[in-house]
């Protein structure tokens, strides 16, 4: 034990947490938790781990803190940071995953990175295939598509980038995709543990399950996986994900996008941690063992089930002795190893340093995005992805329980377990007024509120038919069991509409 390394868990603010020690299990030393708290929390933040004495640093960083890690790795070369930074350079924007896939001369779509406007606009207008997909190239990628366009004319271009303002330009062409669908792959040591089809919903285009587009685990081409693959390898990653399209007339393979940081159910981050536990240790622990394409079975169990499973095991073949044809796990050459250590030469070439400073800077960068204000009752799950730092898990969590409750407050979603009060405040400057026109609310709806149960909501209408609507919250204390302490608390669930 005293041979191990010493781990801890980065953590930050606002953001949800990938592991936890329960995905360490059986890891005989404390791990410690180690949490940074935004703005100028650097040199706070090195001494706790130089006083910590940590090894090995585990956790993903958000695309807005990346440029600041990357600073005090620097101040910290004796640290792992797992995943490496460099394997987390494609976390930070769509650029860079262009960047990185350019390098290492992995296949993706043609695309072109404008910082100047005006060539953008030419590009579109004269170069240009139709149908383009545009996105937002900084920040976040876990927004459920929310910033992936497609527009099938310069026209649609046009109108778009003046409505949207995004800078830089990041434009693709359009892969015309086989069975309509696109297809996820995680990868733990290089190996394929997990992928899916992710096919679009009923009248959409885009291919992600937040938008209402449905899974299939059956049937992943060979050539994904090896696409994945390579990009893993090149990325130096201990774990991985890439989206990869595969071309309807041509079968070729392209990746969409590529990261660190993704959706994962715990019964995954389980596999992670064991297989971080076996690199640590040497080999003291044992590494996962997870087959090839064992996904299509696990697939067959509902999604809300297996989201709940937690460390999932496969036993090894072993054949009889009296068989001639000795048979192994099926895995076409893919073999969970040990992952290179990554140098500054695995970071791409930034684009010309000079063109950028012209629209970006680093406060800029680490600035909170602009979102659109959300009213979480009429909130799609995209819209609920927008929110900072939200995760496909919680926001469909979310989801599930507006659709049972009435939130006229941020503080209602504390009765969800994931969810804490430094969260809120994140979400709060992006969520609008959300309290209900006490006029036009049906009975139905009051139940829905958090305070108000079905014969106060009865004793609301009956007096709102009396009054022939309120003129004022206020008016709410005439009714019978209504105090001061109870207005007060109403006052901030309803409003009078205009």
């Amino acid at each position: 034990m005293k041979k191990l390394p010493k781990l801890g868990f980065l953590y930050l603010d606002y953001v949800l947490r990938f592991f936890d020690h329960s995905n360490f299990k059986g890891w005989p030393n404390k791990i410690e938790e180690l949490v940074y708290h935004w703005k100028d929390d650097k040199k706070r933040f090195i001494k706790e781990i130089k006083r910590k004495k940590i090894d090995i640093l585990i956790g993903n960083i958000p695309a807005t803190a990346y440029d600041t890690f990357v600073e005090i790795s620097k101040e910290l070369p004796h640290v792992r940071f797992v995943p490496s930074l460099q394997s987390q350079f494609s976390n930070k924007s769509k650029e860079n995953v262009t960047l990185f896939c350019k390098k290492h001369k992995l296949n993706i779509p043609k695309t072109k990175i404008f910082y100047d406007n005006q060539k953008a606009v030419k590009y579109l207008e004269q170069k240009a295939k139709y149908p383009q997909i545009i996105k937002r190239s900084y920040g976040p990628s876990n927004y459920g598509g929310y910033y992936v366009h497609k527009v099938n004319s310069f026209k649609d271009a046009k109108e778009l980038l003046k409505k949207k303002k995004y800078n830089p330009v990041y434009t693709q062409d359009a892969i015309k995709l086989k069975d309509s669908g696109d297809i996820r792959v995680m990868l733990i040591g290089h190996k394929p543990i997990c992928a899916f089809w992710r096919y679009a919903g009923k009248n959409e285009w885009i291919t992600n399950t937040s938008q209402g587009g449905s899974m299939s685990y059956n049937n992943i081409p060979v050539n994904a996986l090896e696409l994945a693959v390579q990009s893993s390898k090149a990325a130096k990653a201990e774990y991985w994900a890439c989206d990869i399209a595969i071309c309807k007339d041509t079968g070729k393979a392209y990746i969409l996008e590529c990261a660190t940081a993704f959706a994962a159910f715990p019964y995954i981050r389980d596999w992670i941690g064991q297989y971080l536990m076996w690199d640590f240790s040497k080999g003291k622990f044992k590494m996962p063992h997870v087959p090839l394409f064992s996904w299509e079975e696990l697939g067959k169990i509902d999604s809300n089930l297996l989201r709940t499973l937690r460390h999932i095991g496969f036993s090894k073949y072993k054949p009889s002795f009296d068989g001639e044809c000795y048979l192994n796990d099926v895995n076409i050459g893919f073999d969970m190893q040990e992952v290179y250590k990554s140098d500054d030469s695995d970071f791409p070439k930034p684009m010309n340093i000079n063109k950028i400073k012209k629209y970006f800077d680093k406060d800029k960068e680490k600035a909170e995005f602009e979102l659109k204000k959300l009213n979480l009752n009429s909130a799609s799950l995209t819209d609920i992805m927008t929110l900072y730092a939200m995760q496909e898990e919680l926001a469909v969590e979310i989801h599930e329980y507006i659709q049972e409750n009435i939130i006229t407050d941020s503080t209602d979603l504390l009765e969800l377990e994931s969810i804490d009060e430094q969260m809120l405040k994140c979400w709060d400057k992006n969520l609008d007024d959300m309290r209900v026109d006490i006029n036009s609310v049906e009975e139905y709806e009051l139940i829905k509120i958090k305070g108000i149960g079905k014969k106060l909501a009865k004793l609301i209408i009956k007096y709102k038919k009396q009054l022939n609507g309120f003129k004022s919250i206020e008016d709410l204390e005439q009714i019978e069991g209504i105090g001061k302490n109870k207005l007060k608390q109403l006052k901030s669930r309803f409003k009078i509409g205009v």
